[in-house]
């Protein structure tokens, strides 16, 4: 399928999500106006494709400012600076939603690349960061599909920063290579879903069983997430 037809699909996704789901979006907005600090949306600069920096839109899930508060960027498991309504947003994934604009106005598409602040871009290989800038950057993608629980990664680890810095966003760096290189209709219908079922029946869908010949992961990350799995099957 041809990039133009990609872009089609795109604009009719996000217009068909936007009709069917502004229910939705008008009262998230009512409960964040008239709850925690007032705010209804979150923008910030993420690199787009040609490097081309644009906002992305998230629905307000932290207290004002966070990105200079704590952990900075990073949020960590039960992080302070997230709102009550928040937790459940961020759960839900409902908080992405307003990217379904960033997709009708063409700065993101559906399925890509999930946009990096330029910090994070920074941490990219070069090999990542180029191939990763030659296409739009995705509402979900691989590495979003994959890391979907990353705040209970963090949970595990003695250093969230440092373990995100050096071991996480490079390895994600390198599934978005994976993407790029593989891309087909098939395999963007194929993350699309997985999305959708991995959120509405979190505990029963495993994503990565449903992809082959995927980078390997970091040792020091395999182990965190084999102990994540483990502590799930305890508390079952």
């Amino acid at each position: 399928m041809s990039q133009f037809s990609m872009r089609v699909f795109d604009i009719v996704s996000a217009t068909l999500g936007i009709a069917l789901l502004s229910p939705f979006l008008l009262i998230i907005s009512l409960i964040l106006k008239f709850s925690g600090e007032g705010e209804i949306f979150y923008k910030q600069v993420r690199i787009g494709r040609c490097r081309k920096p644009f906002f992305i839109y998230k629905f307000a899930t932290m207290v004002k400012d966070s990105p200079m508060i704590g952990s900075g960027e990073l949020t960590e498991y039960n992080d302070a600076r997230v709102l009550p309504v928040g937790k459940f947003l961020r759960k839900s994934k409902l908080n992405e939603l307003p990217q379904l604009f960033n997709v009708f106005k063409g700065d993101m598409s559906l399925i890509g690349p999930r946009p990096q602040t330029q910090r994070y871009f920074n941490l990219f290989s070069k090999e990542s960061s180029a191939l990763i800038v030659q296409v739009r950057p995705g509402l979900t993608g691989i590495a979003s599909l994959l890391f979907r629980d990353e705040e209970e990664i963090f949970r595990k680890s003695d250093n969230s920063i440092l373990l995100d810095d050096t071991v996480i966003t490079p390895y994600k760096g390198e599934l978005e290579e994976w993407y790029i290189l593989n891309q087909s209709f098939i395999l963007y219908l194929k993350i699309l879903f997985l999305t959708i079922f991995s959120v509405v029946l979190p505990r029963y869908i495993q994503p990565e069983n449903y992809f082959y010949g995927l980078p390997e992961m970091p040792l020091e990350l395999s182990k965190i997430i084999n102990t994540k799995k483990t502590f799930y099957k305890e508390i079952k």
